[in-house]
């Protein structure tokens, strides 16, 4: 099963608020430079540019004195929220990132629409962390480490409920490598599906995600894809604060995505923690537009030679 042109609905969440490096902010400037409109009307497919969100910090507190930016992020995440299920009713919404935190309001709008419909939600996280901390247990205090324990439903006091939680076992974590001892022991409480890069050293690639789209296949489900820069090895992707070696290669990441485009399952899609500040001549925002391009149809003998010298 393949994907019919689609309408996709980008929007700019320029959030820095969810970790303490600056530059994530310029993520959906840069993605926007590198083509990502062209791209995908290249491959036929409709494209509206909804613009950036702009959030209203919402006054909150948390016992946890290690917890910065609330009232900013707890912003980010209705405003993402209301945006994210509002173009999930037209298309396929795009979520131009900013920090991960981005994903506790990306992944409740199309919750909203998936319960909407009645169907379930999956979601394939694509990064080095698990990101399941909560605002209570995080001892970094940034909360782009928690959004999939919000989506999960564990306790996450004072952010509103998630729409509808989604269950451990429609959770896959793919290409994880760097997990504190408390995410480690609370994932050992749940059923969610962990594909360290032990894992995938020792299957592969193909046969842990084949497996996982087989289920959301049968489930007739809606699935969220949230590709973290850092899922890609820092050799390939330098342009993200929390560099983790080991990770995907360019190869490998490009078959994930033209897997994904052959599932035909993607209903929306998150492109996080791309810092433009650390990148080299755009090298990482145009690796992630190339990586969406995969994954909305282009084929491995489409991909143009690119020369980056002299650009930016």
């Amino acid at each position: 099963m393949t994907q019919d042109p689609r309408h996709c609905l980008l929007i700019g969440a320029p959030v820095d608020t969810g970790q303490c490096r600056p530059g994530c902010l310029m993520g959906p400037a840069a993605y926007r430079v590198a083509g990502i409109a062209p791209m995908l009307e290249g491959l036929g497919h409709k494209v509206t540019d909804l613009g950036d969100v702009s959030p209203r910090a919402v006054p909150a507190r948390c016992d946890n004195p290690a917890v910065h930016h609330l009232p900013e992020t707890l912003g980010w995440t209705q405003a993402l929220r209301d945006a994210g299920a509002a173009a999930a009713q037209q298309g396929m919404p795009v979520f131009l990132g900013g920090d991960h935190s981005l994903s506790l309001g990306s992944v409740a709008g199309v919750a909203e629409q998936a319960k909407a419909m009645g169907r379930p939600l999956f979601v394939l996280w694509l990064d080095a962390h698990s990101d399941f901390h909560t605002p209570e247990t995080t001892e970094s205090g940034n909360l782009h480490g928690t959004p999939v324990a919000y989506l999960s439903g564990r306790p996450f006091a004072p952010f509103p409920a998630f729409p509808a939680p989604v269950p451990p076992q429609n959770i896959c974590l793919f290409g994880i490598r760097s997990v504190d001892a408390a995410e480690h022991a609370a994932l050992l409480e749940h059923d969610i599906a962990i594909n360290d890069m032990r894992v995938l050293d020792e299957r592969g690639i193909a046969a842990p995600l084949r497996e996982f789209l087989d289920r959301v296949e049968a489930a007739n489900g809606f699935l969220h894809v949230s590709l973290d820069v850092d899922f890609l090895d820092p050799m390939v992707a330098p342009a993200v604060g929390t560099t983790v070696p080991g990770g995907a290669t360019f190869r490998e990441a490009h078959l994930v995505m033209e897997m994904l485009h052959e599932s035909g399952l993607v209903s929306s899609v998150d492109l996080v923690e791309l810092n433009p500040f650390l990148d080299e001549r755009g090298r990482t925002a145009h690796l992630m537009v190339d990586l969406l391009a995969s994954l909305m149809g282009r084929k491995v003998l489409d991909r143009p030679t690119r020369s980056y010298r002299g650009q930016m």
